[in-house]
């Protein structure tokens, strides 16, 4: 029988899933069952769900999360910010990396085994129809080998063209995220011509999609994926990762041979890695903490009436026998980074109002000069992020006595997540000019109240020059 069709035994110097002559070689993990597997299915399911489930909970009359490109506003669980708010995306991008960091520095890879898209999509969906089609591990390698015949070609094409359409679902799913429901499903029964660039990406997100988890698979995270390779400076001895109890396990031997350790060799959590990795041989960058093999090995020690925990979650000082700390500087460091960003990003939110303004000043001469007055000239936009109509007014404060103002007055509608744009003209006398000075442009609420503001610089000529005219 072609190699193929073997299970390779795994090496810490090369990838398990390339063979001798570069070629791929495919890794079919055999199934496995214990209390690891069966919360890992559960939290999948659950993930799975609210990626489906998002884009139909309507929250204040939007999905719960639409980021509607088009309009430049991103609606979050009836939060909507709208373009002006950008500059929050960074606490959120960085808050989302740094607690990634911690989450590692605390508890390894936890994150690739159980809540990675990758992991969760690729082990239960598309491994669960490979297995439900194909069979299990032993018999999946035996098909890769067989020659082609009508059961090969029906089972190969039935689960590829089951591939194809979970791809697209996801790939129509993930666009929902970026038009509403209905615009989707409207763009969905229309010519690919009248949408052409939505049926583009969606044509390409899905075969990449496709590739990804019919072919690529495990790759994606041992060859693509940076976090692996970062892992070596997240973690340190006290992080708990998925470890063998070599102290416990070795010499490995037979059940009922004298003077061995718990380890019978049996290489059931070689069978079960998704990666093709032997856990036994040490922490490496390919493990993803799916934590199967830890109920393999679990699964054999309870039949040979032998305590669990030969692999198991630990530290690498636990696993050396010696006391992990769970407060450690890196951990100190993290934690109040951490907090500092909650904090700033908390206050940063708190104070966001359902009006944003942005003002600027019209393009041309910095300043005018009449008869009587130094005349300055602003576009100011107000922007109502409610998904109802609100009225608004403007003010300016800082205005010297005698001046002018256009522009600014009276009491204005604006439609849900309307916008308007005004004139505001500022006519200053010459005699009471006294140089550059700052007005502070305000837009109002119904009651009075400051929902936001932007200061505007009055600019004029050099006193000398003026008093000259």
């Amino acid at each position: 029988m072609n190699n193929r069709a073997t299970i390779r035994q795994p090496r810490r110097e090369v990838l398990t899933s390339v063979n001798e002559d570069g070629s791929r070689y495919a890794i079919h993990p055999a199934d496995v069952d214990g209390r690891f597997t069966k919360a890992r299915q559960y939290s999948a399911l659950l993930l799975i769900v609210v990626y489906a489930a998002l884009p139909w909970i309507s929250i204040n009359g939007y999905p719960a999360v639409f980021l509607d490109t088009d309009a430049m506003r991103f609606h979050f669980f009836g939060i909507t910010f709208v373009s002006q708010d950008l500059w929050l995306a960074f606490f959120l991008i960085s808050g989302l990396g740094f607690g990634l960091f911690y989450i590692t520095a605390l508890f390894g890879r936890i994150w690739c085994g159980w809540a990675c898209p990758q992991t969760v999509f690729l082990e239960h969906v598309y491994r669960r129809i490979e297995r439900w089609i194909e069979g299990e591990a032993v018999a999946r390698r035996r098909l890769d080998v067989a020659a082609w015949n009508v059961l090969k070609i029906w089972k190969r094409a039935l689960k590829h063209a089951l591939y194809i359409f979970i791809s697209v679902a996801v790939a129509h799913l993930f666009m929902a995220y970026f038009l509403s429901l209905p615009q989707l499903w409207n763009m969905m029964r229309e010519s690919p011509l009248e949408n052409w660039g939505a049926f583009l990406f969606v044509s390409i997100f899905s075969g990449i999609l496709y590739f990804n988890f019919a072919w690529f698979r495990e790759q994606l995270c041992i060859v693509i994926c940076p976090y692996g390779r970062l892992q070596s400076v997240l973690i340190d001895d006290h992080s708990t990762v998925i470890g063998y109890d070599e102290k416990r396990g070795e010499p490995r031997g037979k059940p009922n041979q004298e003077g061995v350790g718990d380890c019978i060799d049996c290489h059931r959590c070689v069978q079960v890695c998704p990666t093709g990795i032997d856990i036994r041989q040490g922490l490496q960058m390919e493990c993803i903490g799916c934590a199967a093999c830890i109920d393999a090995c679990d699964t054999i020690m309870d039949k040979l009436n032998r305590p669990r925990g030969l692999v198991r979650y630990d530290s690498q000082e636990g696993l050396a026998g010696r006391p992990t700390r769970l407060i450690r500087p890196r951990i100190v460091l993290y934690s109040v980074l951490l907090l500092i960003g909650l904090t700033v990003l908390s206050l940063s939110v708190r104070g966001l109002t359902h009006a944003s303004m942005t003002a600027w000043r019209v393009e041309g001469a910095p300043f005018y000069l009449d008869e009587d007055h130094v005349r300055n000239q602003f576009i100011v936009r107000v922007t109502n992020k409610l998904n109802e109509s609100a009225n608004y007014s403007l003010a300016l404060s800082g205005v010297p006595a005698g001046a002018i103002v256009s522009g600014a007055d009276g009491t204005f509608m604006l439609e849900e997540n309307g916008e308007v744009v005004k004139t505001v003209v500022v006519r200053v006398p010459k005699d009471s000019f006294e140089g550059n000075f700052l007005i502070k442009a305000k837009v109002l609420d119904d009651a009075g109240g400051e929902l936001a503001y932007r200061d505007l610089e009055f600019i004029g000529p050099a006193l000398g020059i003026l008093n000259d005219r």
